[in-house]
């Protein structure tokens, strides 16, 4: 294979540090610090408990303790801003380009399943994203399903946890509901957790003011937002998919009015502008609504999750426009409802497929210290520096001109959360 790396001298060099309790060297035709600058040839220097304790070039012939990869590329572990890990049981129940309308009422018609098979994709799913180098997770609950898995602290979550009450007269209803659910997310050492409306399309101004005033300054929020043409025509006009969406399930819109505005200026209108606001697709959102928001507040976050776009609309945003107004771009992968894998690398391989002009400097940023920064993680994890426990990867299949290859792939050499992850195949 031509991105074969030395898998016996690797695993053999891991146990024996390990044994004697020594620090791991990894070294690599390139290190992204992500934070400062590529290291050609660099090797990163992890003690026990996997914190780098130094970063630096190999000048030279590379020293024999160092577990080398003359074709990969070091970066830290992955963040996943976007997931709904309670939903893993639905891997293929919804079919793909049915639209976002469609696929709402499929899921909240086809999500029921037994305990027992929940509760078993669920820890599936976590395995696959830590084989797949994602060391974090922004992760979206409507239940308390995925509590038990998160007890256990292979990954490190912030669990959103999202309600709506579709403009009915039971958001008091919807609001204890949330707080059951919020009260019993579990928060190991270094998890976070949000009371978050689900998108401006779903929640009255009444649950927003609700969530308003349960909230305080620097929290982390996440939002749904303008994944379809439908949200906006909704706001602009009160007709479209989503206004017939209410009629087919009995629901009342005799609360909505329209705003003659996009659906952004709704979540603006009702969000604190002191919170880290991530807005999560942003599939239609245009220039003009981006530099708004990011007038709007400074601890604004744009969510890309380009292969659940692909499978849900068929389009991907607008990522020039989001690169032209300095927006702050992170990874996610949303659930397997409306993805094929959970898999950071793989949503870097698909926005590299269709905006090669994107080189994977800019991407491993927006998959690692972008993702961090947005769910207040960068404290130790996103980026290589020393005292930092971010976890390590190496990626394989960087062409020269700095695209991702359609084989290219990925491997954890260090889990910052003890999971053994270098025993994996």
């Amino acid at each position: 294979m031509q991105y074969f790396e030395p898998a016996i001298v690797w695993i053999a060099g891991f146990f024996v540090s390990l044994l004697k309790n020594e620090m791991q060297r990894f070294g690599a035709r390139y290190v992204h610090t992500v934070s400062g600058e590529v290291i050609p040839n660099g090797i990163v220097s992890l003690d026990e408990a996997g914190i780098i304790r130094d970063i630096s070039a190999a000048g030279g012939d590379i020293p024999g303790d160092v577990i080398f990869f003359p074709d990969g590329h070091l970066v830290p572990g992955f963040v996943n801003v976007h997931c709904h890990l309670e939903l893993s049981h639905m891997r293929g129940v919804v079919p793909s380009g049915t639209g976002l309308v469609d696929f709402i009422g499929r899921v909240i018609r086809l999500r029921q399943s037994p305990a027992r098979v929940i509760r078993e994709q669920i820890r599936r799913a976590e395995r696959e994203m830590i084989r797949n180098g994602i060391v974090a997770v922004g992760d979206i609950s409507n239940t308390t399903d995925s509590f038990e898995q998160k007890r256990a602290h292979q990954l490190r979550y912030h669990t959103f946890v999202e309600v709506f009450d579709l403009f009915q007269e039971d958001t008091g209803r919807v609001w204890a509901q949330g707080q059951n659910v919020f009260d019993q997310v579990p928060t190991p050492d270094g998890h976070g957790k949000s009371l978050v409306p689900h998108a401006p399309y779903s929640v009255s101004d009444k649950l927003f003011r609700m969530l308003g005033t349960a909230g305080e300054d620097e929290i982390v929020v996440s939002i749904h937002n303008q994944e379809t043409p439908a949200e906006d025509e909704f706001f602009l006009h009160k007709r479209g998919a989503l206004v017939n969406f209410y009629k087919k399930n009995n629901l009342s819109l005799k609360h909505f009015r329209p705003t003659g505005q996009p659906s952004i200026y709704k979540a603006m209108e009702h969000l604190n502008p002191g919170n880290h606001t991530l807005f999560v697709h942003n599939t239609l959102t245009r220039r003009e609504e981006i530099r708004d928001a990011q007038t709007w507040s400074e601890r604004v976050f744009w969510a890309t999750c380009p292969n659940a776009n692909l499978y849900i609309e068929n389009r991907l945003p607008d990522y020039r426009a989001f690169l032209d107004e300095e927006g702050i771009i992170a990874i996610g992968t949303d659930s397997l409802t409306s993805n094929w894998q959970l898999s950071v690398l793989e949503e870097l391989k698909t926005i590299s497929r269709y905006n090669s002009y994107i080189d994977f400097g800019m991407l491993i940023k927006w998959a690692t210290l972008h993702g961090a920064r947005a769910l207040k993680m960068d404290d130790e994890l996103g980026s290589l520096e020393a005292g930092k426990r971010p976890g390590l990867n190496v990626v394989f299949g960087v062409l020269r001109d700095g695209r991702l290859s359609k084989w290219a792939r990925v491997k954890m050499l260090h889990h910052p959360y003890q999971y053994p992850a270098s025993g994996e195949s």
